[in-house]
């Protein structure tokens, strides 16, 4: 079972905080938080994408496919986020994720006197329709603007994605409290060790 600090929810869309599901991916052998069916409902749970009073729960085949559909996830945005086409075979699979769950209809409302969409929101009711949400969200991100601020975090020991919604488009790290400071307590301790072993002139 997962404890809850492994998931970690900087990705700034459910897609990606999915794709991070999969730590540590600089490693050899990542860290996988998913190590069965019941870690998957939880995370679908905490996402907000499956209903909370979900019965129905998932078995290893939806948990073999909610890793798949997250590895295709991750392989698509990387390459659109760097200027290249996914491949045929990960844009039909997010093509027949996303269509495991219809959209619902859309909404309309007058809020302060202004039309506009309704904040309507629905949770898939099994945990195969809210993998179909991450896959939908995928396929909005990767045909938005937004695609081209997906990054890596820069940190040597870390490789989360994240979306960089700084104003600036300049943000390094998946979490400045996480793994920027830390980066940056590493190299300040690196130069004064440098600075200590180098002879005074």
């Amino acid at each position: 079972m997962a404890t809850d600090d492994m998931w970690i929810w900087d990705g700034g869309r459910a897609c990606l905080d999915f794709t991070n599901t999969l730590r540590d991916r600089w490693r050899p052998t990542p860290e996988e938080t998913l190590r069965n069916s019941g870690d998957l409902v939880r995370w679908l749970r905490e996402a907000g994408l499956l209903a909370p009073d979900t019965s129905k729960p998932a078995d290893t085949a939806v948990l073999t496919s909610g890793r798949r559909l997250r590895e295709t996830v991750d392989r698509a945005i990387l390459a659109v986020a760097d200027g290249r086409l996914p491949s045929s075979g990960d844009i039909t699979l997010l093509n027949q994720s996303a269509a495991e769950a219809p959209r619902p209809a859309p909404q309309i409302a007058i809020t302060d006197g202004y039309l506009g969409a309704a904040g309507t929101t629905s949770l898939a009711t099994d945990p195969t329709a809210a993998l179909a949400l991450v896959a939908q969200d995928a396929i909005e991100l990767l045909l938005s603007a937004e695609i081209r601020r997906v990054r890596v975090c820069g940190s040597d020991t870390c490789a989360l994605r994240f979306l960089d919604r700084s104003p600036a488009h300049n943000r390094r790290w998946c979490s400045m409290s996480r793994c920027g400071n830390r980066t940056k307590v590493r190299l300040h301790q690196a130069r004064t060790r440098r600075s200590e072993h180098t002879p005074a002139d």
